[in-house]
C-alpha cells in the first residue's frame, strides 16, 4: 500500500496514503468540515458527529482484513477525506466507504480515493469491490458509473442502490 502524489483539478496537491493511529488526531478538523447532510449520506443515518467509539473503530483497523487510505493537503497537513475497503469473510470481495469535507465534493479527490482504493483491491487479489449508496445520493452513483461500477437496487434495504465492481474488468490503464 504505497503513498502517492496527486494533483486535484483546481491545482491543489495532495498525497493519498494508508491511514494511521495517529491520523486520529487529524478527524475533529476534518469532521468539523462535513455537513450533517453528507454524514447522513455516508453512514445512512442522521448525526451531526461520529461518536468516539464508531472513530476508535475507524482509525484502528486490521490490514489483513481492511484497507483505508487518507488524502492530505500537502501544504496544510489537513484531512481532506478518507476511503475504506473491508474484506468479506471469504477474502475474495471487500465492501468500500468514503467521505470527503464537503467542500471538496467535485475537485476530483473522490475520484483519485476511489481509483487508488481499486488499484490495491486489484494488487491485494480481490475479485469485487461493492458498496451501498442511498438512491438519492445522485454523486455517488454517477462516479461509481463512470468507475464502471454496475449499479442496482438493493433487494433487502429500499431507497439503497448496491454498486458493484468486478475487478477483472476493470482496465489496467484505469488504476494508474
Amino acid at each position: 500500500m504505497r503513498a502517492r502524489h496527486a494533483t486535484l483539478l483546481d491545482g491543489e496537491k495532495v498525497l493519498i496514503r494508508p491511514l494511521e493511529p495517529d491520523d486520529a488526531a487529524l478527524y475533529p478538523g476534518f469532521l468539523s468540515d462535513v455537513t450533517a447532510e453528507d454524514l447522513r449520506l455516508r453512514f445512512f443515518a442522521p448525526m451531526k458527529e461520529i461518536a468516539p467509539e464508531l472513530l476508535d473503530k475507524l482509525i484502528h483497523y486490521d490490514p489483513a482484513k481492511a484497507m483505508a487510505f487518507i488524502a492530505i493537503e500537502e501544504a496544510s497537513g489537513r484531512m481532506l477525506g478518507v476511503v475504506r475497503l473491508h474484506d468479506d469473510a471469504g477474502g475474495a470481495s471487500g465492501e468500500f466507504a468514503i467521505l470527503l469535507r464537503s467542500h471538496m465534493k467535485g475537485h476530483g479527490l473522490g475520484w483519485l480515493l476511489m481509483k487508488h482504493m481499486i488499484a490495491n483491491a486489484i494488487a491485494k487479489g480481490l475479485k469485487t469491490v461493492r458498496g451501498q449508496v442511498l438512491g438519492e445520493n445522485r454523486t455517488m452513483l454517477k462516479m461509481c458509473g463512470e468507475l464502471g461500477f454496475h449499479i442496482a437496487d438493493d433487494p433487502d434495504e429500499r431507497g439503497v442502490k448496491q454498486v458493484t465492481l468486478p475487478l477483472d474488468e476493470v482496465p489496467a490503464e484505469a488504476v494508474h
